[in-house]
């Protein structure tokens, strides 16, 4: 039926094949590290919440039933001086009238004491301190890592300000509209890590969003002391002055911004005086031409390099590859190096000619996806990166996912993926790293990075003894709604998750020397879940599939 081990198909239009009585079956395929970042974390956060909400009503419903019983009690009181006021001599003249009256005033008084002193708020927030021990919980490192997050997405996809406030991610409507203390909040964060940009961004938008709510969730002066604070750190005296002067109109006796005024208009001062010695003119009485405040974007933190521009412009989908290079490009079917694929090829479509790029369609299915997500998500970790002086694991904020691994022998599943990518590689996975499985969060994302060993990273992989990583093996579990892409930056592609499907690249050249054109990066999940896995395969094993060669171009 095929000639050779392979069958072009044109334009990736997959024939059906059927194959009769030889097709082989084909199985049913699946610290503080941080809640923010693993999708799966942020899942259990909903049952967190959900126990919140029982434990609020449940206190609200004691509180509400203790006020009920206060004022039958003051109503009781109050009955005796209605009854009393006429005639208080009368009134006490009778002995029952006259118990009744001591009576309230000695043991009801006590119980209403005790009832009064009872804080079922205590029993409550107890509560809510031991729930902390068995669900999730954020922690203000979650809240910080969130704000970063989204901050993060808004840079990479040029998410503008006001859509974001009203549930709007590149244009499709999530329903989810920020209060302006929650803008507040995101410009706090941001100005915390020293993004001013952002932070001034954020904080015209608590503004914004302050003038339409009815019942206020921010303080207008909180904002301005924040702006003020951006514009001195960005240098411009003039704008703080003037967004201090709009703090005091709201909180006239804020101390600290009567004090800041003193010394901006002092410094002012000494400025235009210099100015009048020079001979230039000076702006009077202290005015902000710019009569708002503006983000400037060379004030987010850290210039973009020409490599990060790409990589963003590649998450946004903006592939750089000219159409007559994609006339080079093909899909076909393939037996990989194991002739009993040949009952059950495999659709391959590559997408970078040099390096060679593959996507494999349809080689993992849901049993076995669900299989992988149920024996990694008890044991995730935040994902860590190698430091290439000590060759020791660490975190990093340029890597935001949970990572878990597993072995081959764990499950039936497991063993046949392992022996799957084998069969299609021709490469052996005996010196492979273990099944590296990972779940990204709110942002996740993993910039631009090598997979192999550079020179001077000499303690990489050392405690291995197999050598460099000689190939990626890149799985893809679910789709992704928005982002989430794997970016090869120098090569101008862009690869989106299609669950069930898998990439494959050589990240050696055959004289063993790396292939910097492999750099690449997972961009930041914008809207939904991204679960993938990998294998990185190394040297040691392979001398005989992959000959080596002293050609750098092979």
């Amino acid at each position: 039926m095929f000639s050779g081990h392979q069958m072009r198909v044109p334009n990736c239009v997959w024939a059906t094949i059927l194959v009769s009585f030889l097709a082989l079956p084909f199985q049913g395929l699946a610290g503080d590290d941080g809640i923010f970042t693993s999708n799966s974390d942020l899942q259990g956060l909903l049952t967190t919440e959900a126990e919140l909400v029982k434990g609020l009503q449940h206190y609200i419903q004691q509180e509400e039933q203790k006020i009920l019983k206060l004022k039958q009690i003051a109503k009781s009181y109050e009955e005796i001086q209605i009854h009393a006021q006429d005639d208080k001599e009368t009134y006490v003249g009778n002995p029952l009238n006259s118990y009744l009256l001591i009576k309230k005033m000695t043991s009801d008084w006590t119980d209403v004491k005790e009832m009064i002193s009872a804080n079922p708020g205590e029993d409550f927030l107890q509560n809510i301190t031991t729930q902390k021990e068995v669900f999730k919980w954020p922690s203000d490192q979650d809240l910080n890592g969130a704000a970063v997050a989204l901050v993060r997405l808004q840079s990479t996809y040029k998410l503008d300000t006001d859509d974001l406030a009203h549930g709007q991610l590149n244009g499709k409507s999530y329903g989810t509209k920020l209060s302006a203390h929650d803008c507040f909040e995101l410009g706090r964060q941001s100005y915390n890590v020293g993004d001013h940009y952002h932070s001034i961004l954020w904080m015209n938008q608590a503004l914004k969003r302050l003038e339409e709510e009815e019942n206020k969730t921010v303080d207008a002066g909180d904002v301005y002391e924040y702006l003020a604070f951006s514009a001195y750190v960005q240098g411009n005296i003039r704008r703080a002055l003037r967004l201090t002067n709009k703090l005091l109109e709201v909180q006239p006796g804020h101390t600290r911004a009567m004090g800041n005024k003193v010394y901006y208009e002092s410094t002012l001062q000494t400025e235009n005086d210099a100015k009048f010695k020079r001979g230039e003119d000076g702006l009077g009485e202290f005015d902000d031409p710019e009569g708002v405040a503006i983000a400037e974007e060379s004030d987010s933190p850290g210039q973009k390099t020409p490599e990060k521009t790409n990589y963003e412009k590649l998450c946004r989908g903006e592939n750089e590859l000219t159409e007559a290079y994609k006339a080079k490009l093909f899909c076909q079917y393939t037996t990989g190096q194991n002739p009993y694929l040949i009952y059950q090829p495999y659709k391959e479509e590559v997408v970078h000619l040099k390096p060679k790029i593959i996507i494999y369609h349809e080689v993992l299915g849901d049993n076995e996806i669900n299989t992988i997500k149920t024996l990694s998500t008890p044991r995730f970790k935040r994902a860590t990166v190698q430091n290439y002086k000590t060759g020791e694991l660490e975190t990093a904020n340029y890597r935001i996912s949970k990572t878990a691994w597993l072995k081959r022998e764990e499950h039936n599943d497991i063993e046949r993926i392992y022996q799957r990518v084998g069969d299609i590689t021709g490469l052996n996975m005996d010196t492979s790293e273990e099944l590296q499985v990972s779940n990204y969060g709110m942002g996740g994302h993993y910039e631009p990075h090598f997979d192999f060993a550079r020179r001077e990273e000499e303690h990489a992989f050392k405690s291995l003894g197999t050598g460099n990583r000689i190939a990626t093996w890149l799985f893809y579990e679910s789709d992704v709604d928005q982002g989430g892409a794997t970016v090869f930056p120098q090569l101008g592609i862009g690869l989106w998750p299609k669950k069930g499907s898998a990439v494959f690249w050589y990240n050696l050249h055959r004289n063993g020397e790396g292939d910097e054109m492999t750099r690449h990066a997972a961009c930041p999940v914008l809207a939904g879940t991204k679960w993938v896995s990998n294998f990185w395969l190394h040297e040691r094993g392979q001398e005989f599939i992959r000959p080596c060669t002293t050609s750098p171009f092979e």
